[in-house]
């Protein structure tokens, strides 16, 4: 039977030098591995699954590393990663934000993980990702052989966004922004300016942080301006929601006195009165995607193919001018934002 000393025999190498290559340890150059590995070919060599899976310390566990439990956007993309895990050997590990996660993450206390906290940095992840603890990201473009970025087509329904407000007549437009480290602020604001330079159109930036506070706050600040603008595109629906109810306590009418587009179709965006016009992608989609690729690079090292989640725009009752839509699903005066 042939042995881990015949590979080393083979490729020139120690013991040692081989069982690092095999088992993607330690500090050998990519020249010496692929001669290993290469030998162990020729001689048909397999280490033993459960030896090698001591050794490796495998837990068969996905770590998903998030901001925080709540919220159907977060619900929606666990609810994608669950889905295929049942049909799988592996088990679940969703740590919120806290110092016990980061030491999970940090020690490799997991298999592989999915990232999606803008608290962990850039350079955590890339110290961290190897052949043997590879990491998918949701949140930042992050270019390493051994991380996945999954992230959405931001710049498909921005489009598609400003050209239902343009060709509407609208030209007065303004955008509130997310969060300043986030990458989908970042392309979505890009986006929709670029899209209006093309036209010759001056957008004036408000800075939020996601959270319908700053939405609320963006509004007052906005209607301080000389003149109103005719539309708001906010770079998601929590920071519309604050907006609406800003509109609402000044007796402004969307879209009448003001057309409003969020970003994420969360599940209150089609039930509040007026709807919200927004953006949406299916999160259930993105969260099976992270982790069915992430488990095909640990069983099969199968490489990981970056790909960008469509998009898209959903015309609703807060940006439609003239238009006869369908009431809100559920809606009634006494909506979410009525309070």
């Amino acid at each position: 039977m042939t042995t881990i000393r015949d590979v080393a025999k083979r490729a020139g190498v120690s013991v040692t030098t081989a069982s690092y290559a095999l088992n993607d340890t330690g500090s050998i150059g990519e020249a010496t591995r692929k001669r290993v590995l290469e030998a162990a070919e020729e001689l048909n060599f397999h280490p033993n699954a459960f030896a090698r899976n001591l050794k490796r310390r495998k837990t068969q566990t996905i770590g998903v590393f998030i901001s925080r439990f709540s919220g159907s956007f977060y619900e929606e993309i666990l609810e994608g990663i669950h889905s295929v895990i049942l049909e799988t050997d592996y088990e679940l590990l969703v740590c919120p934000e806290s110092r016990s996660t980061r030491r999970i993450l940090l020690h490799r206390q997991v298999d592989g993980a999915i990232v999606f906290d803008r608290k962990i940095t850039n350079d955590q992840v890339l110290k961290l990702a190897s052949r043997r603890f590879p990491i998918v990201v949701l949140d930042r473009d992050l270019q390493n052989d051994f991380i996945l970025p999954l992230l959405l087509d931001n710049a498909q329904g921005v489009r598609e966004a400003f050209r239902h407000l343009y060709n509407q007549g609208l030209r007065r437009m303004a955008f509130v922004a997310g969060a300043l480290d986030a990458l989908d602020n970042a392309e979505r604001m890009e986006t929709f300016l670029s899209e209006a330079k093309r036209q010759h159109l001056h957008v004036p930036v408000c800075q939020g942080n996601f959270t319908e506070v700053s939405g609320y706050e963006a509004a007052h600040l906005l209607f301080q301006s000389a003149q109103l603008p005719q539309a708001v595109f906010c770079a998601n629906d929590q920071m519309a929601f604050g907006f609406l109810r800003a509109m609402k306590e000044r007796g402004l009418r969307a879209p009448d006195d003001l057309a409003i587009v969020g970003f994420d179709d969360i599940p209150l965006a089609r039930h509040m009165q007026p709807s919200l016009s927004t953006i949406g992608a299916s999160r259930f989609e993105w969260g099976a995607t992270a982790v069915r690729q992430l488990i095909d690079f640990l069983d099969n090292e199968t490489p990981f193919q970056p790909l960008r989640l469509s998009t898209r725009f959903l015309a609703r009752q807060s940006s439609t001018l003239n238009a006869e839509l369908p009431p809100a699903l559920g809606a009634t005066h006494d909506s979410a934002l009525s309070s």
